[in-house]
């Protein structure tokens, strides 16, 4: 019996160092180890051994099974540590590879400018205010002065989708609708958004661009306010030094209107390619809301007055940032988007 117990002890032994997983460990304990192996079997054959014989026995058959169990856990130990060692080695990562740089997006130039205006403006006390592109031409033109036969309506050539539905021609549509809907109270409200025009696409032009309109009206509103609150608009935007000029001009929903120049920020006023030798530099038009545009929007021309200016967003942000093309805003070029 005692041999038969060490020739299954060097057995399972040479088994456990051969193998080289944990299953083949796992398969060797239960062949060994298990209920139904030779080790448990040899142990439950001992009552047909003599009295003498059983404690002798036992003695070696548990020391069979320690030394057997002993090395199957101190062989798991080398396996599982040679596994993970191989799975590490297979799973390198080579530290010294540059690391994949994560691009990280930014608003587009047009929207930056729109925000730094809408800045401005609400810091003077103004509200954002938003329509529809689709218009109708009852608030895109008729309600601001301009009726169907008005040879004025010839300088804004237009996308008509019916007779009486077209895709705005300017944000002057939103300044109509807030002012019926504030029935005679006073507002002060700017317009951003994008508008159409039927015009050829160049380098100063294109049919889709972007506006940001001003709106002001209550009582004892004067040129003299809209004067000021462009001073520190063009202040704010372009710097300290910049100065504005107004030129008598003609829009037909204001009366009188006024074209706005800003001086040259390029040589300060002396003239230079930028300004055309003039020293001056045309930024946008407006002028004093036109009594008639009043009274068709509910307000009592002889209290209530106000004036209304627009400008366009591309023309800005070209100025500011140096843009000689406008189209470079609308190619998606990223390598023009990035430097902004």
């Amino acid at each position: 019996m005692r041999e038969q117990l060490e020739t299954l002890q060097q057995e399972a032994i040479g088994l456990v160092e051969q193998a080289t997983t944990q299953k083949e460990l796992n398969d060797v304990r239960i062949k060994y180890l298990g209920k139904k192996g030779p080790i448990t079997e040899v142990l439950r054959g001992m009552g047909k051994l003599s009295a003498e014989e059983r404690p002798v026995v036992g003695e070696i058959a548990n020391s069979v099974r320690g030394a057997i169990q002993e090395r199957l856990e101190a062989r798991l130990e080398q396996v599982k540590e040679e596994e993970m060692a191989a799975k590490l080695a297979s799973e390198t990562i080579d530290v010294t590879l540059p690391g994949r740089i994560k691009r990280v997006g930014r608003p587009h130039l047009l929207q930056q400018v729109t925000d730094e205006m809408e800045d401005i403006f609400v810091g003077l006390g103004y509200t954002i205010a938003e329509g529809p592109e689709v218009e109708q031409d009852l608030f895109n033109f008729e309600m601001l002065n301009l009726p169907k036969d008005h040879p004025a309506r010839d300088m804004q050539d237009s996308f008509y989708i019916t007779d009486e539905i077209l895709m705005r021609t300017h944000t002057s549509p939103v300044q109509a609708r807030t002012m019926l809907a504030a029935k005679g109270a006073p507002i002060r409200v700017i317009c951003p958004g994008k508008v159409y025009r039927r015009d050829e696409d160049d380098a100063t032009h294109s049919h889709q661009f972007m506006q940001v309109e001003g709106l002001v009206v209550g009582e004892e509103i004067s040129m003299a306010d809209l004067k000021g609150t462009l001073e520190a608009f063009v202040k704010r935007m372009f710097g300290e030094a910049r100065e504005i000029r107004l030129r008598p001009s003609f829009f037909p929903f204001t009366e009188p209107s006024v074209e706005v120049d800003v001086s040259c920020f390029k040589c300060g006023g002396k003239g230079c390619n930028i300004c055309k030798q003039t020293g001056w530099i045309e930024i946008l038009g407006g002028g004093m809301v036109h009594p008639h545009v009043l009274e068709m929007a509910g307000y009592d021309s002889t209290v209530m007055s106000g004036f209304a200016f627009g400008m366009g967003i591309e023309r800005i942000a070209m100025l500011k940032h140096g843009v000689d093309d406008i189209r470079h805003f609308y190619t998606n070029d990223v390598r023009f988007s990035e430097q902004f």
